[in-house]
């Protein structure tokens, strides 16, 4: 594959040019496939080359010449990235025009030290279906009114690249990127994305995976491991990218999320699903909170979901599956130590056997994986 140009020092791609996922977690998950009986870990691979539609990139440096990247290791010093060979190719561009837009219209970036200056992210999402990219300007300023003339400049020159362009509020002297506060600048309110069944809504606010290729296949996995008619919960169901795109095989499905960025897209697409099919509606129920205060959620199911954060599951939804297993626990995991926490939980009351195991390269060359569990009631 072609090289990077940006490492070192840019730390997004520490195993670059590796294929597969990191040694130490595919020795670990097989180990845990041999302690189960489980045949060799399969491992599920996708592009390695512009597979991100999704990024969140910082701005600093001078007004003259702004830096748009990824922080240095345990610094605030940014790393230039206009050639990032992992990114979508627009994903590069709308960097490049920002970072123009930027020096024309005199805008300050912003400096952690001093906690001043105006622009101070840029989050940019690609689109599939329109091959267009939602564009998020996050500002330290309690309003849009400052970067009005960059804003502005971004709409004009993207043109027909633009789906749609947002202001984010964050003042706060912290590493958090997005504030609570979107501005909606123009194009339309959510990316819509298509996994094989009910659109699916992303406000710039909501969680996405960037790799969808991969993600797209761990939905189709997710989908062939419910049986048909099977009354579904689904857990930190996000916008329901999971949920609404196995809705054919269900017949009930219950959503649980917590974020209220995501559970507005998920309301979009439940109000979308509605308009063109009110039957398939009416097999949906949506219960907001966190996991663990909604496990009564998975009373009844014959099928629970989880994709939890990297933290893994609430305690108390554990304490609910062991207790009253379903026939079937469905784990996505994108965090590998409390992954295998988790399984050691379930399984060691004798009440849930692990069934299934299979390992998703979904952020290729980092030390990440994606695991997808069967667990079924022993």
């Amino acid at each position: 594959m072609q090289p990077c140009p940006h490492r070192p020092p840019c730390p997004g791609c520490p195993r670059f040019g590796r294929p597969g996922v990191a040694l130490s977690a595919h020795d670990a998950l097989n180990d845990l496939a041999r302690a189960h009986q489980l045949p060799e870990l399969p491992v599920i691979s996708g592009e390695l080359t512009g597979f991100r539609h999704r990024a969140r990139l910082a701005i600093r440096g001078r007004v003259s010449s702004p830096k748009i990247g990824l922080f240095e290791l345990d610094t605030h010093h940014v790393v230039h990235v206009p050639h990032c060979v992992v990114h979508h190719p627009l994903i590069n561009h709308v960097a490049s025009v920002v970072r123009r837009c930027l020096v024309e219209t005199r805008t300050t970036t912003y400096s952690d030290t001093a906690h001043l200056g105006l622009a101070r992210y840029l989050q940019v999402v690609v689109e599939r279906s329109s091959q267009t990219a939602q564009i998020v300007l996050v500002g330290n300023s309690p309003t849009a009114e400052p970067l009005t003339a960059c804003l502005n400049l971004i709409r004009e020159r993207l043109g027909a690249d633009l789906h749609s362009l947002w202001f984010n509020s964050n003042c706060a002297a912290t590493n958090t990127i997005l504030g609570p506060s979107f501005q909606h600048w123009c194009g339309p309110a959510t990316v819509v994305e298509n996994f094989g069944e009910a659109a699916i809504h992303y406000p710039p606010g909501a969680f996405g995976q960037s790799n969808l290729e991969v993600a797209q296949k761990i939905i189709e996995h997710v989908r062939a491991e419910i049986p048909t008619g099977s009354r579904v919960a689904e857990f930190y169901a996000g916008v329901g990218a999971i949920g609404l795109s196995v809705l054919s095989r269900v017949s009930e499905l219950r959503l649980n999320e917590v974020s209220p960025q995501s559970l507005h897209g998920l309301n979009i697409g439940l109000d979308a699903l509605g308009a063109v099919d009110a039957a398939a509606r009416t097999k949906i129920s949506v219960m907001p909170g966190a996991a663990g205060a909604m496990r009564e959620a998975a009373n009844g199911a014959e099928v629970v979901i989880a994709d939890p954060p990297r933290k893994g599951l609430d305690p108390e939804l554990t304490s609910l599956l062991t207790a009253q297993p379903p026939r079937r626990f469905i784990y996505v995991s994108c965090g590998l130590d409390s992954f295998l926490a988790d399984a050691q939980r379930l399984t060691s009351g004798g009440a849930l056997r692990l069934a299934a195991l299979t390992a998703f390269n979904l952020m290729p060359f980092t030390d990440h994986v994606e695991t997808v569990a069967r667990f079924e009631r022993a």
